[in-house]
């Protein structure tokens, strides 16, 4: 080996030790939102070898793989912003989404979509909605006539 360069083996060796460190494995709780979702933070620690931050969640129901993340925990899970969100965040958030589900109620309430001309489908709660607006005048599918309904 050359002294002039870097010496290899004494780089090979030390990275081979440092990879016998105990490594952090549990993670720092960082918050939780309305959904009762837990999420968690590895900092990165470039002097350990981690140059990336590990994070993730906790869902309440370990079993049930259909569970809803709100919007700024996702955007922080996934690195789009730097700091978690705040409770008060949260809270303005949700009150702005549960204002516009009773606004959309208001406004199905008040505009009833006419039954020949809306395709029905049940939701969650075994209500049925409206999916989209079904008109004579359009194809269904391109080149082919719509069949007229009975």
């Amino acid at each position: 080996m050359s002294s002039n360069g870097r010496p290899l083996m004494k780089i090979l060796l030390e990275n081979f030790l440092k990879s016998f460190r105990i490594r952090q494995i549990k993670g720092n709780f960082i918050g939780e939102d309305y959904f009762g979702n837990k999420f968690y933070e590895i900092p990165k620690d470039p002097s350990k070898g981690k140059s990336k931050t590990s994070r993730w969640f906790e869902p309440p129901e370990k079993e049930n793989h259909e569970q809803e993340i709100s919007a700024e925990w996702e955007s922080w899970l996934r690195g789009r912003r730097k700091e978690p969100p705040t409770q008060q965040e949260l809270m303005k958030n949700l009150a702005i989404m549960q204002l516009k589900k009773k606004n959309a109620d208001l406004l199905d309430q008040k505009f009833p979509p006419k039954q020949d001309q809306v395709a029905l489908r049940k939701d969650e709660t075994g209500r049925q909605k409206a999916s989209f607006p079904s008109y004579d005048d359009y194809e269904v599918m391109p080149g082919k006539p719509k069949v007229p309904s009975k």
